[in-house]
């Protein structure tokens, strides 16, 4: 037979709610009543049901994870798994469970996810940023639910977000390869409603600026943050008459598409042209030559998440956002010699 919280009730002569203070660590019931609880908790094997647990601290335990915009794109780059993968480890941790809603419109016709949200009863949401971010993002983001975005600037009172400061991410990219390349720097960006890509292509253009570097506009292309796009951008901006001394792309990804159309032309990286990228994805370390890029901090973003979810779930902090400082990691790919 299955127990419940009324049969411990029963057993320890008290009532429900002091049953699932107990079992919750809620202040309010003296030692002696805490001890004699526990005890047959622990001959009964007794374990809390879910709803037991909500009942008694009005909250689910459930924190939904919504990918906004593309969800394919999400699931399969790199950069956002590993991000997610902390996000998971350090949430997990503190008494979550995960739930991913689906914004397919082949498997739904709705995302409305305020009202899924209040369906479930969840305590909180991730929203991960992807090219396009549906109006139905915008509308939770201003709700009474808890939220935090990545790489999304979330405005609502029970909101915060935690991202890379991007502009400081094509910065450094641009202040080393102006060292190494003495200039003449193309930039492959992502596409033109991505906010992430936007916010590097005006790091970028800044850098150049502050370098005194000529901008050219034939040298700026607009790819997807993923590897064919950063190939086509690339063979595009080589069909020009004068080509480039570096490249920088807004992803590792596309990167890593640009290093393989140089190399179909016959020119060397990186002596004829030298290649960086930004995330710092693990294929970076096993490119040939090996790929310079921005690192950007992938567990401490899915750490300070997970963090600033729970606190503003238990009211333990105010809305503000985090920002993640990059860090320049020097590889072949941008090297005076090899």
């Amino acid at each position: 037979m299955t127990l419940t919280i009324r049969d411990i009730a029963e057993m320890a002569g008290v009532s429900k709610a002091t049953v699932s203070k107990v079992i919750n660590h809620y202040e309010g019931v003296n030692e002696q009543t805490k001890r004699k609880v526990m005890r047959i908790i622990e001959k009964t094997g007794y374990q809390p049901t879910f709803s037991a647990k909500s009942l008694a601290t009005n909250k689910s335990g459930l924190i939904g994870l919504i990918y906004a915009g593309e969800t394919n794109v999400k699931f399969n780059h790199p950069f956002f798994s590993e991000v997610i993968s902390t996000f998971q480890k350090n949430i997990v941790g503190l008494g979550y469970d995960i739930i991913i809603f689906s914004n397919e419109p082949s498997i739904r016709k709705d995302v409305d996810y305020l009202a899924r949200c209040r369906h479930f009863r969840l305590d909180g949401c991730l929203i991960v940023a992807g090219e396009e971010i549906e109006q139905a993002v915008m509308e939770l983001d201003q709700s009474e639910i808890p939220c935090v975005g990545i790489d999304i600037k979330l405005s609502g009172k029970n909101s915060a977000f935690v991202m890379t400061d991007n502009l400081m991410v094509s910065q450094l990219a641009v202040e080393h390869v102006y060292e190494v390349a003495s200039g003449e720097i193309a930039f492959i960006a992502g596409k033109k409603t991505s906010e992430i890509s936007n916010l590097r292509l005006e790091g970028f253009l800044s850098a150049m600026k502050q370098y005194k570097q000529p901008i050219r506009p034939e040298w700026i292309a607009h790819g997807d943050f993923f590897e064919n796009s950063g190939y086509e951008s690339m063979k595009h901006i080589l069909q020009n008459r004068e080509v480039p001394k570096a490249v920088i792309a807004a992803s590792d990804m596309m990167a890593l598409g640009a290093m393989r159309a140089i190399k179909e032309t016959g020119r060397r990286i990186p002596k004829d042209i030298k290649v960086v990228g930004c995330d710092d994805v693990e294929a970076c370390r096993y490119s040939e030559p090996t790929l310079s890029t921005v690192k950007q901090d992938k567990q401490e973003l899915g750490r300070i998440a997970a963090k600033k979810l729970n606190d503003l779930i238990t009211k333990e902090e105010c809305s503000e956002p985090s920002i993640v400082k990059p860090e320049l990691v020097i590889r072949h790919s941008s090297m005076n010699s090899m």
